[in-house]
């Protein structure tokens, strides 16, 4: 597959082993995300416009997605919905993102029952903050978008820890061991 850094404009060629952090593309542990950039976000009923640092009041786990109501997308969120409460009681907050409208987050997260937030990201800005705009291609056609990855941030927008690539079946499993090398 190959991938170019949107920020940096640094063709790469990944092969299947390759991750992202080793070629230089995403952010790595340790580096401070941009965080005044502004989100639309569903909170509960509520649909507002917030900055990025503003959903950081604890440490928070991002889970970057794809599209609502897609079968891949619907597993990554089911996983967070049936342990969001257990995120919560260990200190994080937990905040799922995708190009989605608020509209449409409204929608799925009543479907869905997601307690967590919501974030409307069609502009990647989260993925231009963490350096993980790449280039891909479905069905021979070129576009470009996020990695599907998560990310633990700490409140001053410190990367705490990524996982690289999210497994949709059971996401939660994979940030409870996450954070469980963080302790």
């Amino acid at each position: 597959m190959e991938a170019a850094c949107l920020i940096r404009c640094k063709p790469l060629r990944l092969t299947r082993g390759d991750r992202w952090a080793d070629c230089g593309i995403m952010i790595t542990t340790g580096k401070k995300v941009e965080t005044g950039f502004r989100l639309k976000i569903v909170q509960g009923d509520e649909e507002k416009e917030v900055e990025f640092k503003g959903l950081l009041t604890r440490p928070t786990i991002v889970s970057v997605y794809m599209r609502n109501n897609t079968p891949g997308c619907d597993r990554q969120n089911d996983s967070l919905v049936a342990h969001a409460e257990e995120f919560d009681a260990m200190g994080y907050n937990l905040v799922a993102l995708s190009r989605d409208t608020c509209g449409s987050h409204r929608k799925y997260a009543a479907k869905k029952g997601v307690s967590y937030t919501l974030a409307s990201d069609p502009d990647d800005l989260f993925a231009q903050a963490t350096d993980s705009v790449i280039e891909k291609s479905m069905y021979g056609r070129k576009f470009t978008g996020p990695v599907r990855a998560a990310y633990v941030i700490d409140t001053d927008g410190t990367v705490l820890a990524i996982a690289e690539k999210v497994d949709t079946k059971d996401h939660s499993a994979q940030l409870m061991i996450l954070l469980a090398e963080l302790s």
